[in-house]
């Protein structure tokens, strides 16, 4: 009868229930009535009262789990940018409409509620947002899966713009309470530091190692519900939390040594307080290796621990637990769950080896050199002396191999080791990840072919049966559902609701790109959406922008291989042309821009000052304020997203040729109906194919072309010299035309350029200005544009993360659909 009632009161979904809890909820937890609450309240209120019908589906979930000991995706990631969460738990329980009209009897707005929602920023970009897109997809397709990351206090940092520079912020966003975070402090791990091994021979004769940590901390879970879209699996996010195994030191404090009191609380809460520390000093890169191993140690403990709890013995891990490695962040995971086998649990090594190869599987996301991340010896050896001793034997072994295959090939043998010698002496943590992996993947067909070519090339040699690609893929939930409420209506009343949960069925709108009533109805979602955005762009920036004009937005990450100086010196360009009286039948545009730079990357915030300073002079020039507005969107994050991917009309994936693993943002984009100008790179080549190349903008050179380029004799000084209307924006620049004259403010970006120009910005600028003139003439053709951002999103179902996740399931997991009971209310 409890357990009725309890069901009745906390689960119902109409309305009046729903009512009910929500009052329940702002009386009885926020302690509020609602004349004196405040939107806070309102907020925590229904996150509550949605929350609990979360819980009971998880609590279903999990015991579904356990009782039929279901074979787990592990998936460790440092980041995870899953959005807010308040919407997106409404949306996946299809109770939407009746909680608008719970909250409307009570004369609240629902959307005014979820904005009151902090973004927890627990990622930098697209490998966080990819991981939140898959923790979606697997809780959507009822795949039994664990997330696990850490719980940083402050997340990515915020972003203002201050005289057209960044400045980075603290994001506080646990400063207002969150609710959807379930503490479990019995759920806690020992992690160690630093200290000595001791190396010795037991009482049967076995060689066995002790380490004899200086320091502990201690890691305490925290739970986040992430549900599936209309289903009742609710899968699990757990994050750790650093805290100090003695957090008040009572003798030290009552002899008057007050900060020695707190010391150890301070320097343990340290490791899992910021996003992604600035690693350029050694301090640095010792508590962002402290933050990659605490999580990873209490995550392979934890594993163990479920492991033990249902079968009893270890030698089912490979049946039960699938771990996979979201870059190499959590490639120490793999010594960790060595030490803990042969160290802890008195396993042979070989034996050891066998089930960490059979369970860990490996994605890379980079190609870029300095983003393989590699730590010094001496560092390890300092922070993690046993796990340096395992790493050297597992490099020996590997070694040995190799030797024997190849005996007197002392190049290959320098290559392949898990320590590169050249440059002092540091771990390679992608060959760690690589040589400790079932399967190893690339993220788009390209990506994957250069990881076999090159980057990992020997590992492929040596065994090319691992290696496999999966093109990545988004959400359509948060991305078109959430994202483009008019737009899923018009595609509902089209051809139905079934693509939500199969995206590829959107191709049951190319059969409507034609139809001018269709394209009518298209038309004005897309302005509906535009004039949405401009409302943004003005409450942030103060800049007023014509939702009439080709939207052209560049929005990710600001780094030079992505290139958002190539659009700002063609923006440079066409300003300068404007002004002498040319491209006066040029369709007007607004050029938006939005990304952080990482704090420590002088040339990327260079840019971003550029793009600014041009925007200054564009906006307020009245001569050409009509046909060019600029605007920079400051903090982009997953809510700034959901406003500019519906609202795009060309999408700019313009990055170096080679250098981009996939990329998503390019996906999101193309699904919303934007059209594309890039390079053959990453996942663009995938989106041209499906789309049609006639619905791409391509210009550039390719990847072999960008490596002959590299290799030859390429001087950019040339091209600047060779082409006059690239001379004339690289020389207003160098005169101070964007910066009041100042000729040296830019002076190193230009330098750089003409003398090096690494990312071949200057050899692709005449390319890249003739596509924007097709660009052009297929706006100023608005029957033909329409069609072909009908056919861009018809055309790209295949982009889903629900499509990844089902290859990852089949072709390295090995995991299936786990059906979970609808929990109701009786």
């Amino acid at each position: 009868m409890k357990k009725k009632q309890i069901s009745d009161y906390r689960i119902a979904s109409d309305a009046d229930s729903i009512r009910h809890s929500f009052l329940d909820n702002l009386y009885f937890v926020q302690a509020r009535f609602p004349e004196v609450a405040s939107h806070n309240d309102f907020y925590l209120a229904l996150a509550w009262t949605v929350r609990d019908r979360l819980l009971s589906n998880w609590i279903e979930t999990a015991s579904t789990y356990y009782r039929q000991a279901s074979r787990s995706v592990c998936y460790l990631s440092a980041e995870y940018l899953t959005g807010p969460h308040l919407h997106n738990a409404v949306l996946s329980l299809g109770v939407e409409p009746q909680i608008r009209h719970a909250m409307a009897g009570l004369g609240l707005d629902l959307d005014d509620i979820t904005a009151q929602e902090p973004e927890p920023g627990l990622g930098n970009g697209g490998l966080g947002r990819l991981a939140a897109c898959y923790l979606d997809s697997l809780a959507t397709l009822q795949i039994p899966a664990i997330g696990y990351g850490i719980r940083y206090e402050f997340g990515i940092f915020e972003q203002v713009i201050r005289h057209g520079r960044q400045v980075e912020l603290a994001d506080m966003w646990l400063r207002s309470g969150n609710p959807w975070e379930i503490p479990r402090p019995e759920i806690n791990f020992e992690v160690g530091f630093g200290g000595t091994t001791k190396h010795y021979t037991d009482e049967s004769g076995r060689y066995r190692v002790r380490w004899q940590p200086q320091r502990h901390v201690k890691g305490v879970a925290y739970d986040t519900p992430i549900p599936g879209y209309r289903v009742p699996t609710v899968n699990l996010l757990r994050l750790w939390n650093a805290q100090a195994c003695e957090s008040f030191n009572l003798g030290a404090f009552n002899v008057g040594d007050y900060e020695r009191a707190v010391e150890e609380k301070i320097a343990s809460e340290t490791i899992s307080k910021v996003l992604y520390p600035n690693d350029e000093p050694m301090q640095g890169k010792r508590l962002r290796l402290e933050q990659e191993y605490f999580f990873c140690a209490c995550t392979i403990q934890d594993i163990l621990r479920l492991l033990l709890q249902q079968n009893g013995s270890l030698d089912l891990l490979p049946e039960k637990f699938a771990i996979q490695l979201n870059d190499t962040h959590p490639a120490i995971a793999v010594v960790e769950l060595m030490r803990l086998l042969i160290d802890v649990h008195d396993m042979a090594w070989d034996e050891a080896w066998r089930l960490v190869r059979k369970t860990v599987s490996y994605t890379n996301h980079t190609l870029l050199p300095e983003a393989l991340e590699t730590w010094p010896v001496e560092l390890i050896s300092e922070v993690l002396p046993r796990h340096l001793e395992i790493i050297y034997e597992i490099n020996r072994r590997l070694l040995e191999k190799v030797r024997t295959r190849s005996p007197d090939d002392d190049a290959l043998l320098a290559r392949i080791s898990l320590i590169d010698e050249r440059y002092g002496r540091n771990v390679r943590m992608a060959h760690l990840a690589t040589v400790a992996s079932q399967h190893i993947n690339g993220v788009a067909n390209l990506h994957s072919r250069l990881l076999r070519d090159r980057v990992l090339r020997d590992f492929h040699t040596l065994d090319p049966e691992r290696f496999t690609n999966i093109t990545n893929g988004v959400t359509p939930r948060r991305f078109m559902i959430l994202a483009n409420p008019a737009l899923t209506s018009l595609i509902n009343d089209t051809i139905g609701d079934a693509w939500t949960r199969d995206l590829e069925r959107l191709q049951e709108l190319e059969e409507w790109a034609d139809n001018p009533g269709f394209q009518g109805a298209w038309r004005e979602v897309k302005l509906g959406n535009k004039q949405a955005l401009a409302q943004t762009i003005f409450k942030t920036s103060g800049i007023e922008v014509d939702p009439a004009t080709l939207f052209d937005c560049q929005i990710k990450r600001i780094h030079e291989y992505k290139r958002q100086h190539l659009n700002i010196l063609h923006i440079i360009c066409r300003y300068l042309e404007m002004k002498r009286g040319l491209h006066t039948d040029a369709p007007a545009r607004t050029l938006l821009f939005a990304g952080k730079s990482a704090p420590g990357y002088y040339t990327a915030k260079v840019i971003i000052e550029l793009i600014h300073t041009v925007a200054d002079t564009v906006n307020s020039d009245p001569d050409v304020s009509d046909k060019m507005r600029i605007a920079f969107l400051p903090n982009f994050n997953v809510s700034s997203a959901e406003k500019i991917y519906p609202a795009a009309d060309l999408s700019q994936q313009i990055s170096t040729a080679g250098m981009e693993a996939s990329g998503t943002g390019n996906m999101k984009f193309a699904l919303n109906g934007a059209l594309t100008i890039g390079t053959l790179d990453g996942a663009n080549i995938e989106i041209r194919q499906r789309v049609g190349k006639e619905n791409f903008f391509l210009f550039g050179l390719t990847e072999s072309e960008v490596a002959n380029r590299r290799a030859g004799d390429y001087r950019p000084r040339e091209r600047y010299l060779n082409d006059q209307q690239l001379r004339s924006v690289i020389d207003a620049l160098a005169d101070g035309l964007f910066s009041s004259g100042d000729s040296t403010r830019f002076r190193p970006l230009i330098d750089n350029l003409l003398q090096h120009d690494h990312f071949f910005v200057l050899e692709d600028f005449s390319a890249y200005r003739a596509c924007q003139q097709q660009v052009d003439d297929t706006w100023n053709d608005p029957t033909k544009w329409i069609r072909a951002s009908i056919l861009n999103t018809a055309r790209c179902g295949w982009f889903s993360s629900d499509r990844a996740i089902k290859e990852y399931c089949e072709r390295i997991w090995r995991v299936s659909p786990v059906p979970i009971k609808q929990n109701t209310a009786t």
